[in-house]
């Protein structure tokens, strides 16, 4: 068995010498490894292996019914390379449902117009929007506790609808969007999986998807709140799914340091990867999502019953979640299985939970690392919106010993209605690492640019 395998839970002094040893042959294990793509191949060419990979069998739920096959098997007429915003929107406008490949290489810019000048807010600003005029018509001073109305929010939705046409870029059936070699970027987008079958995403870093337009909600909580629309990959009503090795970042444009109007934050950014509306059979593997606050929503509402339930089965295993605030994943509907992931937070960031268990939430959690610095309890790992949901929590780990997640939610929480049994196993799990290995492995094999 491989050094990396599942090694059984133990305790006291014999998890102790057992940790030990596992952490002591990890460097040799790690030689011994089979050669990644990037070894094997030269980093500035995919090989044709790559690009016409298929997602393994028994990878997580999008294995399930069929599997993922993406654009494997293309013609060479429908592989492509691109290296602009304009190549990339045209490869993917080809007509027909046959599997294509798209190559991305380099760093792709959506906002940027088919001669590759940059485009800034001020260029989709239209009908006299700008944020000063918002900012001093919407003061709830002034405006009080309503939605905002009239020409200057009609002028906020027009500018934003003329972003959305230049930086959502629809992906069709049996397409794999694959970067090539290690800094493969694709800046300010989003790639919209929407109502199709067999898409495969890798090898990318999707960075800063941001939104120039943000509105502003006085309802929407106590003091209200500024909301962003924008995921950089969102899957909708998509079935038969695979995001593997890639990078989600806000880059330079960390929430941490936008503006606060009206007391809240001026929030440009939404999720990193949502998944929604009926979406299912996904696995979600060797990502890294960094430095974000509404990571990954699995369902995004409490009434989307006809669409969701019995679907949003996702597998979510080795990706890195480091220093994101919030919903890695949120989970209403799904069966969920998340496990041999690291969660890695460090001191002073903004954090609130990682597990969010929803209305119908059927979330499995197991064998996961977790990080935290001395401000941030065990207990905060879970939350739970919706009362009479359960979760299942076996084998995680926080800095680096076993502890019940979900014992240190309930003593924290003592009036929670939070169940132990999600009500499925997983059975769709090709290899489990131990915890105490992951975050060593994913440090060095998770992400863009490790294929």
């Amino acid at each position: 068995m491989s050094a990396f395998r599942l090694i059984s839970r133990t305790s006291g002094r014999s998890g102790a010498l057992a940790g030990a040893a596992v952490l002591g042959c990890a460097a040799l294990a790690l030689t011994s490894l089979p050669p990644t793509a990037s070894a094997a191949e030269p980093t500035h060419r995919p090989s044709d292996r790559l690009a016409h990979a298929v997602l393994p069998a028994r990878d997580g739920w999008g294995a399930a019914e069929g599997g993922v096959t993406g654009g494997s098997g293309a013609s060479p007429e429908r592989i492509s390379t691109v290296t602009d915003r304009a190549e990339l929107a045209a490869a993917l406008a080809e007509p027909g449902d046959e599997p294509r490949v798209i190559r991305v290489r380099g760093d792709i810019d959506a906002n940027a117009d088919d001669q590759g000048r940059p485009l800034d807010c001020a260029d989709y600003a239209t009908d006299g929007y700008s944020l000063e005029a918002y900012l001093a018509e919407y003061d709830p001073e002034t405006w009080g506790r309503e939605d905002p109305s009239g020409p200057l929010e009609e002028a906020r939705a027009a500018s934003a609808e003329r972003q959305k046409e230049q930086i959502v870029l629809s992906v069709p059936s049996n397409t794999t969007i694959i970067g090539v070699g290690r800094d493969a970027t694709v800046h300010g987008a989003t790639l919209d999986v929407r109502g199709v079958e067999n898409v495969i995403i890798r090898n990318l870093t999707f960075e800063d998807t941001f939104d120039c337009f943000p509105q502003w909600d006085p309802t929407d909580g106590e003091f209200g709140e500024w909301n962003s629309e924008y995921d950089s990959v969102v899957l909708y009503g998509s079935r038969h799914v695979w995001v593997d090795h890639n990078t989600f970042t806000d880059g330079d444009r960390p929430d941490a340091d936008q503006p606060r109007y009206f007391g809240r934050l001026f929030q440009q950014h939404d999720g990193q990867l949502d998944i929604v509306r009926g979406a299912d059979l996904v696995t979600v593997s060797w990502n890294v999502f960094t430095d974000h606050d509404k990571t990954i929503l699995l369902g995004n509402s409490d009434s989307a019953e006809a669409d969701d339930r019995g679907k949003l089965r996702t597998t979510f295993h080795h990706n890195l979640f480091h220093n994101v605030n919030e919903r890695a994943p949120r989970v209403r509907f799904g069966q969920v299985d998340v496990y041999n992931n690291h969660y890695r937070q460090d001191a002073g960031v903004a954090y609130g939970y990682s597990w969010g268990i929803g209305k119908e939430s059927a979330l499995v959690a197991e064998h996961n690392a977790v990080t935290l610095p001395a401000e941030i309890t065990p207990d905060r790992v879970i939350h739970q919106w919706t009362a009479n949901t359960a979760v299942t929590e076996r084998g995680n780990w926080v800095n680096g010993r076993p502890v019940d997640l979900l014992d240190a939610y309930r003593a924290a929480n003592p009036e929670n209605t939070l169940g132990d049994d999600a009500g499925w196993r997983p059975e769709l799990r090709r290899e489990i690492h131990h915890p105490l290995l992951l975050p060593l492995l994913l440090d060095l094999r998770a992400g863009a640019g490790r294929l």
